[in-house]
């Protein structure tokens, strides 16, 4: 059985272990989502995650089909924006995309093809998806940010118009869009998807040291408390 010398030198070194390797986790050696750049360990895990994350959250396509069904229906809605600018671009947005658009301060009134208007928006979130902000310049004029954001808004209150107008089915395919499609492709915007399949090996290895490195910890701390003769006792 080893002497409380022994289990105390047990505990220390284990410990200046773990500070070591803690110190390198914090440390801007890892390579982050833009080449050349550098991150800390727990940046590279977090966007290694984000990606796994990514690669399962991709239902744009399915919300594509989807819209097929909407084809040929007509829609016309008012929609109250927050702000006269955000109206703007609102209204620019839906004329690029041949829908009628007429702007009027803070609010856009707004008639087309539900299906057409649903398509345009999953593009353009298809297109984020796929980290592609030059696409959006040529088409817009604006970031990918600006787009996307600014469609998740409008289909919010475009929801809110089907519901209250009796179209509940219409409104929870627009809030589908927007929670399957729109927001991922904002959330996940310049994060490269990684299918889990193709990263089991690191995926593993990730999960394997996180709970190695808590045991780590965990038994370093109990070698060094019992070296110094601290011990946990029922009564």
């Amino acid at each position: 059985m080893a002497s409380t010398a022994q289990l105390k030198t047990t505990g220390i070194l284990m410990l200046i272990g773990f500070f070591v390797v803690l110190g390198i986790l914090f440390s801007p050696i890892f390579p982050g989502i833009t080449a050349g750049s550098k991150v800390n360990g727990l940046d590279y895990l977090d966007n290694f995650f984000n990606s796994l994350a990514k690669s399962s959250a991709y239902y744009i396509p399915e919300q594509i089909q989807k819209a097929e069904k909407y084809k040929g229906q007509q829609f016309t809605a008012s929609l109250k924006m927050k702000s006269a600018g955000e109206a703007a671009t609102v209204g620019q947005m839906f004329s690029v995309n041949q829908i009628s658009a007429t702007v009027d301060g803070d609010k856009v009134k707004v008639s087309g093809d539900l299906g057409a208007f649903a398509t345009a928006a999953l593009k353009d979130a298809d297109l984020m998806y796929n980290n592609d902000d030059k696409a959006f310049q040529a088409k817009y004029g604006l970031s990918a940010q600006q787009v996307v954001n600014t469609w998740y808004l409008a289909m919010g209150v475009l929801n809110k118009d089907l519901t209250k107008a009796g179209q509940e089915e219409q409104g929870k395919f627009i809030l589908n869009c927007m929670s399957k499609a729109i927001e991922p492709a904002y959330n996940f915007y310049q994060v490269e998807a990684k299918p889990v399949k193709q990263e089991m090996v690191m995926l593993t290895a990730a999960l394997a040291f996180y709970v190695i490195y808590t045991v780590w910890y965990g038994f370093g701390l109990l070698f060094l408390f019992e070296g110094l003769g601290i011990k946990l006792e029922d009564h």
